[in-house]
């Protein structure tokens, strides 16, 4: 039988390695961890022979202080230059995404650093549904576009709504398509029956990818996985942060309809899907087996 003093020698154990876990999830990963690169090497079946891509991925910078002011912005920019990608890629929500900050970063603080960024295809961007959230305006009539877009346009970063681009490397083209956020404007279902949520159309991008050509598509939320078609090489998303909390490949939580099956990382179903981690936090700032990570994803075509 246990001690009164071995029963409370136990108790103490436990309460300081709680104290010491949750220190290290809210200070550690969070605040004072360097973000990592995370490298993705894919082969497709569905992508061109000689067409060699490399694609840095920026994702879910919540911006705002402490978490991610613009001296963390500025070394993430720098950290993302120098991986020398082919084009760089961001996935939206830049705005903050809880209330346990000391300040939010306005648009324009937030997009000045972004501007730096530079790859031979450019630099692309999508919003998240913070950075409609977050626009107070733009949730009381119900459209766009928010300021966090026009932040990112005069900084010279191009947004995709519903939109494609057309890029060509070595004489080789493919597409890239932005998907409109699937989340854009607050859920008021109960009292505006048969309201929609987004203002995603994949059906009207994907027309504009005209030709045979490959297609990446950027959707913040990678709930669309599967509504995707096969002629879409591949999908790039955020949103969930891994779920924050991380152990043995599984998230307890994920801002998801479908939980651990587009939480995190590579899936690959009727295409190819890639989740970041994303840099910032939402919710809460807590990141538990889920360090902060720039992608470095390079893509080429599946041997014969």
């Amino acid at each position: 039988m246990i001690s009164r003093r071995g029963f409370f020698r136990g108790v103490s154990r436990f309460a300081l390695g709680a104290l010491a876990l949750s220190s290290y999830a809210v200070l550690v990963e969070p605040l004072l961890l360097r973000q990592r690169i995370r490298h993705y090497d894919l082969k497709l079946a569905r992508w061109p022979t000689g067409l060699d891509l490399s694609i840095a991925v920026v994702a879910d910078l919540h911006a705002c202080e402490p978490w991610m002011n613009v001296a963390r912005i500025e070394a993430i920019v720098a950290q993302t230059n120098a991986l020398g990608a082919d084009l760089i890629v961001l996935l939206g929500d830049f705005s903050s995404g809880h209330r346990l900050v000391t300040r939010r970063l306005e648009p324009a603080e937030w997009a000045r650093p972004l501007a730096q960024l530079k790859a031979p295809l450019g630099v692309h961007a999508i919003l998240g549904n913070h950075d409609w959230w977050d626009d107070r305006a733009v949730q009381a009539i119900r459209r766009g576009p928010p300021y966090g877009r026009g932040a990112l346009e005069q900084a010279g970063i191009p947004v995709y709504e519903n939109d494609v681009v057309r890029l060509s490397k070595d004489g080789r083209a493919f597409w890239l398509a932005g998907l409109g956020d699937q989340l854009a404007f607050w859920p008021v279902r109960r009292h505006y029956p048969g309201l929609r949520w987004g203002i995603d159309d994949l059906a009207a991008t994907l027309a504009k990818t005209k030709d045979a050509e490959p297609v990446i598509l950027l959707a913040h939320e990678p709930d669309i996985m599967p509504r995707v078609p096969e002629r879409v090489s591949l999908v790039l998303s955020g949103h969930t942060h891994g779920g924050q909390v991380r152990l043995f490949g599984f998230s307890p939580v994920v801002p998801s309809r479908y939980g651990n099956r587009f939480a995190y990382g590579h899936v690959r179903e009727q295409t190819d899907l890639i989740v970041s981690g994303g840099l910032g936090c939402s919710i809460a700032p807590v990141r538990l087996g889920v360090p902060p990570e720039i992608l470095l994803v390079k893509v080429s075509a599946a041997a014969a």
